[in-house]
């Protein structure tokens, strides 16, 4: 049973189902009818993570001063304009309110109906709150920022009980340039106020916000194209001007690159890149001028180690001879690769579809996740099945005790195993 399209005809009787499917869940008994997924999945964090279902958690607000410097410093501020005229004409006839928080769940800015920003007030849900996930239980703000996808949660989907009077649909926003998620823009209300479409509606105006941040960046390379032109003209050999996450605007001397892997803290000098091997880093309005020293990089005598023994430390550490490197790694990328170094003969995009998500279908995230690995990895992961390179050696450490690192992955059948090729290694420390 679809609850959000009864909910549609019957508010009421919707409401009163999901009551007696989150008592049955949080008792432990048969439930009438299974939960949605995305709200199943989400109650699983909050037994795990001991969110109090009766009365949840209030943190402090952010201080004004802390709320305008979070302003004026989030990527949001840019958008603001698009989700006001996409939001909240609408938001206000049907007495909602549009709710935009950072990247840490923190409400940034709160606008719409007058009576429903008194009743949000009740609830804590002001300027400055934090409504992650693992502070007041399932919600609009903090289960889109988790899962990456829109989520709406109507009545008792809300994990804590004081919340089950309202509906809320959130969608993530993500930097175009990097991935990198920096907001979630939601849309709540009272009960009577849900609609099933209002979840696309919120997911299309999140949309049409990245497709500005998208053109702004465009913009931003046209103009660091334009700085950066006289300086290559006069450099003989590769070297490209890219912006300060990686994305090239102009190259000379070697076939174009879309994006350069940059490390995470970038200063002038020499440096080693996986893509180009040594190369000088110099400043430029708004990016940097990278010049390769040596010739490309090539795949042989690379070491990877796969460092997994600390959950919130998760990284990876590429050494060669021309140098290493470390990347810390997202949770998501941390299981894909996991799954590439148990898998050790490759998994295909449905495979590890199923095998992180349960859904084989869901290739494109898949994907487009592997697309954001390579970025970093290049030539040391190998695709049609996705895999490590042959000439690379892997090893894979894991944290000591019989748990997996990512209990919910799919794992290999022992027996489907091909025999471990020379360079592949698991241990539990070094």
């Amino acid at each position: 049973m679809d609850v959000t399209h009864l909910a549609a005809v019957d508010t009421a009787r919707a409401a009163r189902v999901l009551d007696e499917v989150r008592s049955a869940a949080l008792s432990g008994q048969r439930a009438p009818v299974a939960p949605r997924p995305v709200i199943g999945q989400s109650w699983e964090r909050m037994l795990r993570s001991g969110v109090d279902p009766d009365r949840g958690l209030r943190s402090g607000l952010l201080s004004c001063e802390e709320v305008q410097r979070r302003r004026e410093s989030s990527t949001l501020r840019h958008v603001l304009p698009v989700l006001r005229e996409g939001l909240l004409s609408v938001a206000d006839v049907a007495h909602h309110i549009m709710v935009v928080a950072d990247e840490e769940g923190r409400v940034l800015w709160r606008e719409g109906s007058p009576p429903v920003l008194r009743k949000a007030d009740g609830l804590g849900f002001e300027i400055g709150a934090d409504w992650r996930e693992d502070v007041v239980g399932t919600n609009g703000v903090g289960t889109p920022a988790v899962t990456r996808r829109p989520v709406q949660v109507f009545a008792s989907e809300h994990f804590v009980r004081s919340h089950a009077a309202w509906t809320c649909a959130g969608a993530p926003i993500t930097d175009p340039r990097d991935g990198r998620l920096i907001g979630v823009v939601d849309v709540s209300g009272p009960l009577e106020t849900m609609h099933p479409a209002t979840l696309a509606w919120v997911d299309s105006v999140a949309k049409l916000a990245e497709a500005r941040l998208r053109e702004r960046h465009l913009r931003s390379l046209e103009r660091l194209r334009a700085v950066a032109a006289p300086v290559l003209a006069r450099i003989d050999g590769r070297a490209l001007a890219v912006d300060r996450q990686g994305w090239t605007a102009a190259v000379t001397g070697m076939p174009y690159l879309e994006r350069l892997t940059l490390p995470k803290s970038v200063s002038a000098g020499m440096r080693w890149l996986p893509a180009l091997g040594r190369c000088s880093l110099e400043p430029l309005a708004g990016g940097w001028l990278v010049r390769a020293a040596d010739e490309p990089v090539t795949r042989a005598a690379t070491r990877i180690v796969l460092d997994l023994r600390e959950p919130r430390r998760r990284s990876v550490e590429v050494s060669g001879g021309a140098g290493s490197w470390t990347r810390e790694l997202s949770p998501r990328h941390a299981e894909l690769l996991y799954l590439l170094a148990v898998h050790r003969a490759g998994r295909g995009a449905a495979d590890l579809a199923r095998d992180v998500f349960g859904d084989p279908a869901r290739t494109v995230t898949v994907r487009a996740e592997m697309s954001r690995v390579r970025r970093y990895l290049g030539p040391l992961l190998d695709h049609r099945p996705y895999r490590f390179a042959e000439s690379a050696s892997v090893e894979l450490l894991l944290p000591d005790g019989p748990d997996a690192p990512f209990p919910h992955a799919t794992p290999p059948d022992p027996a489907d195993l091909p025999p471990v090729p020379p360079g592949v290694h698991a241990a539990a420390d070094r």
